[in-house]
């Protein structure tokens, strides 16, 4: 572990997705020094895209993150879901832990049972997710099925600074997985809504910013390999 205050940088390409990891960073880790790198053209270009990353958002990402390493960083908190192999071209070229957004929170699930959902709002991460989880499930030599729903609108409704609206359509949809063992909320931004889709179904419902950050921090302080 560092001498001083561990310095982890939350690299966010939309800004939906600061808060609930912030928050995450104050009641898990406060010793920590919390430092935000925001691109959010990023995800505007990503949701412009079809099917897989281009190679031009890939280098625009990697660029980003080596900033951060250039600016101290003991860690990366990646907390968008589209940007996959953009993840890990940038964890094969950096010396520092890179956390994939959901890689806890999958962990979480598959500890659970082998019939997960998962609830997305940002339609072009969905199939980097799945793709992810499947792998996850086959490290842990699980042979679990993961069933996606879109909550339609509610990203648009948190972008706009409606979250009743945002957190109502994301329990809306968590009510199509009541045969689940787990429901994973996507995103960091879906967080929000952890309380009322809690409040719709009967069943555990993970959410990705407190898992990811526990598990930086078990990375940095050596408690954990990556």
């Amino acid at each position: 572990m560092p001498d001083s205050a561990p310095r982890i940088f939350l690299f966010h390409a939309t800004p939906v997705a600061m808060e609930p990891v912030q928050g995450a960073m104050r009641a898990l880790w406060p010793e920590a020094e919390a430092v935000n790198i925001l691109d959010e053209s990023l995800s505007i270009d990503r949701a412009r895209e079809v099917g897989g990353l281009s190679q031009g958002l890939v280098c625009r990402f990697v660029a980003l993150g080596k900033q951060a390493v250039a600016g101290g960083a003991d860690g990366i908190l990646i907390t968008c879901s589209a940007f996959g192999s953009a993840i890990r071209q940038l964890a094969s070229q950096v010396t520092v832990p890179v956390l994939m957004p959901n890689e806890a929170m999958f962990r979480d699930a598959l500890a659970r049972g082998e019939r997960i959902g998962m609830v997305a709002t940002f339609a072009p991460a969905v199939s980097t997710m799945e793709s992810e989880f499947a792998a996850f499930a086959a490290e842990m030599d699980r042979s679990a099925r993961l069933k996606t729903v879109i909550a339609e609108g509610a990203i648009e409704s948190l972008r706009r600074g409606d979250r009743e609206d945002h957190d109502r359509r994301v329990a809306q949809a968590a009510r199509d997985l009541v045969d689940c063992d787990a429901i994973m909320l996507a995103h960091f931004s879906t967080t929000r809504a952890a309380q009322a889709v809690r409040r719709a179904v009967d069943i555990p419902v993970l959410t990705a910013p407190e898992a990811a950050v526990s598990r930086m921090r078990a990375l940095i302080e050596g408690n954990e390999r990556r």
